[in-house]
C-alpha cells in the first residue's frame, strides 16, 4: 500500500524562473500556450501557473482534495482518489456535464471546448511518474526546492518546521491542509493567501461532507425545493463565473496573436 503523496509550495522560495511550468508541459506533452509564463493561465494546455504578485510567486493547479467536489457530483464517476492520493480523471466516462467545474471549490478544471470530442482536464499529481517512484516533474525540475513533493505527513512536518524556525517569515496558516476538507497540495507564505489569489475563506468541511450535513437536517418536503433553488444558483453563479473567465481567456489569446 502507497502512502498518499503530495506537493508542498513555499512561497519565499520561488524564484520565478517557470521550471515546474515547463516540465508540466513537457511531461503532459503540453502545447505552449503563452511566450511569457507568468501571463498564461490555466486551461486544457496548461495544468499549473506560475503567477507574479509584486516581488513573489504563486503556483496554482489542482489541490487534489481528500474528498473531491469533482468526484461527488460527477454522474458517471469519472473522477476518482487514488491511492497516491493524486485525483485522477477517466475520459472515456466523461459524459461532458462540466459539473466538476462548477463544483470545485479551487475552480480548477478546464474543458476542451474546440474539441468535437472534449475532455475535461487538469493536473493528476503525475500518478505514472509517482507508481513508478519517482517525483512529480514540477518537483524534479526545481532548482530551490520552493516545490517539494513527498508523503503528506513529512509534507506536513517540513511546512511546520519551516513556520516554527521562521515565524516572522510566515503567514501562520498552512493553505491546503484544512481547505474544502484538506488536500494533496500545501502551500506556506509570507502575506495572506488572498494577496496571492488562492481561494479565501474556504469552509473546513469538504464539499460532499458539507452536502450531506445540509441534507440529514432537512425534511425531505423542504429538501427537495430547497436543494434544488440553492443548486440552481450555485450552478448559475459558478456558470456566469465560468463564462467570464472563458471571455477573459479569449481576449488574452486575441491579444497574444495580435502581437
Amino acid at each position: 500500500m502507497l502512502k498518499e503523496k503530495g506537493l508542498l509550495f513555499d512561497v519565499t522560495m520561488c524564484v520565478g524562473c517557470s521550471s515546474c511550468y515547463k516540465a508540466c508541459k513537457e511531461q503532459n506533452k503540453l502545447p505552449e500556450t503563452n511566450k511569457d509564463f507568468l501571463k498564461d493561465h490555466l486551461s486544457e494546455n496548461t495544468y499549473t501557473v506560475v503567477e507574479q504578485y509584486g516581488n513573489k510567486y504563486a503556483r496554482k493547479l489542482c489541490m487534489h482534495c481528500n474528498e473531491p467536489a469533482c468526484a461527488s457530483v460527477c454522474p458517471v464517476g469519472a473522477f476518482k482518489k487514488s491511492d497516491t492520493g493524486a485525483v485522477l480523471y477517466d475520459g472515456n466516462k466523461c459524459i461532458g456535464c462540466r459539473y466538476c467545474m462548477q463544483a470545485c471549490p479551487h475552480k480548477i478544471p478546464r474543458y476542451e471546448w474546440e474539441k468535437t470530442q472534449p475532455r475535461i482536464r487538469k493536473c493528476v499529481l503525475c500518478h505514472d511518474r509517482v507508481k513508478a517512484g519517482k517525483l512529480t516533474a514540477c518537483a524534479e525540475a526545481c532548482p530551490t526546492e520552493a516545490t517539494l513533493f513527498g508523503n503528506m505527513e513529512d509534507l506536513v512536518s517540513t511546512a511546520k518546521k519551516r513556520m516554527q524556525k521562521h515565524p516572522g517569515k510566515y503567514f501562520p496558516h498552512i493553505y491546503g491542509l484544512e481547505e474544502a476538507g484538506g488536500g494533496h497540495v500545501l502551500v506556506i507564505s509570507p502575506v495572506p493567501f488572498e494577496q496571492l489569489g488562492y481561494t479565501a475563506k474556504l469552509p473546513k468541511e469538504s464539499m460532499p461532507s458539507l452536502t450531506m450535513n445540509a441534507m440529514e437536517k432537512i425534511p425531505p418536503v423542504v429538501a427537495l425545493g430547497g436543494v434544488f433553488l440553492t443548486g440552481m444558483y450555485w450552478l448559475t453563479k459558478r456558470k456566469n463565473e465560468i463564462a467570464k473567465e472563458e471571455k477573459n481567456q479569449a481576449k488574452e489569446l486575441k491579444h497574444h496573436e495580435d502581437k
